[in-house]
């Protein structure tokens, strides 16, 4: 399909909220056509926006070419008919599996001989896989994409071990790092990542310390970047709800997610997307 290192000229992205638009963003700096279908206008018209300031933010840092160019490979629709003949396309809506799987069936209705990549934290690429005849891979990105420098490549077990190899190739062509993992619960990053923000969430509810001190103890103290409930609150406290209850559910009471978790997620409290979370963003 393509050289080494190189990503394919035209790439599809199913769901063009802030991972989605990351990923648009990412394949058009590496030169890719890129077309995006979102559910509706309004959704099309904020996946626009979304990717066109990441676009400008890119430009200031000094990146190639002019806007104009860049978004004139971009094509924002909410015809999934639109990835017709793509070689690639990239599922990135939200983390629930019966979506997915519609996702997946309306990937394959445009474009039966796609590469269907998913952007899922912890859903099983193998049973997704299952729901097409595609080559399917998983190519699960972090957010903010534009400054994540990691991309877990899944491998399902029906993946051919070709595919592994390009997709290692595409990675390295967008300028990130990828990682292989098999697919397992959690794969390795949401697993060891939700299990520490977990621990946290804990230690707040047991009133061990301030969510500043817990994060404060892992930055300094470990050298993490971000601090496990500020990188909660910028993931969304409903999305690692989510995939802790689904890890608990294959993996054990381990990841059970804490009362307090569900708490704030039933008073809306879901981090920066909604102004308050661990921190107040207001």
């Amino acid at each position: 399909m393509t050289e080494a290192n190189q990503v394919p000229q035209k790439v599809g992205v199913l769901g063009g909220g802030r991972m989605g638009a990351g990923i648009a963003h990412s394949f058009l700096a590496a030169g890719a056509e890129v077309t995006v279908v979102d559910i509706n206008d309004e959704a099309v018209a904020a996946a626009a926006e979304r990717i066109s300031n990441d676009v400008d933010g890119s430009l200031r840092r000094g990146a190639e070419g002019t806007r104009e160019e860049w978004l004139s490979r971009l094509t924002v629709t909410t015809d999934t008919g639109a990835f017709a003949g793509l070689p690639l396309v990239v599922e990135a809506v939200p983390e629930s599996m019966d979506l997915k799987i519609s996702s997946f069936r309306k990937i394959a209705e445009a474009s039966p001989e796609a590469v269907i990549a998913t952007n899922t934290s912890s859903l099983s690429v193998s049973d997704l896989a299952l729901t097409v005849d595609n080559d399917v891979i998983g190519l699960h990105f972090f957010n903010p994409v534009p400054a994540s420098k990691l991309v877990e490549i899944v491998v399902a077990d029906s993946t051919p071990e070709n595919l592994v190899d390009e997709a290692r190739g595409w990675v390295e062509a967008l300028g990130k790092t990828p990682i292989v993992v098999k697919d397992a619960p959690g794969f390795a990053s949401s697993r060891l990542g939700v299990c520490i923000a977990l621990e946290a969430i804990r230690m707040v509810e047991e009133g061990v310390a301030s969510p500043q001190d817990i994060d404060n103890a892992m930055v300094l103290g470990y050298k993490f970047p971000v601090g496990p409930l500020a990188l909660t609150d910028i993931v969304g406290l409903d999305v690692r709800l989510g995939i802790a209850e689904y890890l608990s559910s294959t993996l054990g009471d381990r990841f059970a997610p804490p009362q307090l978790m569900r708490d704030m997620v039933e008073r809306g409290e879901l981090g920066r997307k909604s102004g308050k979370g661990f921190y107040d963003y207001s």
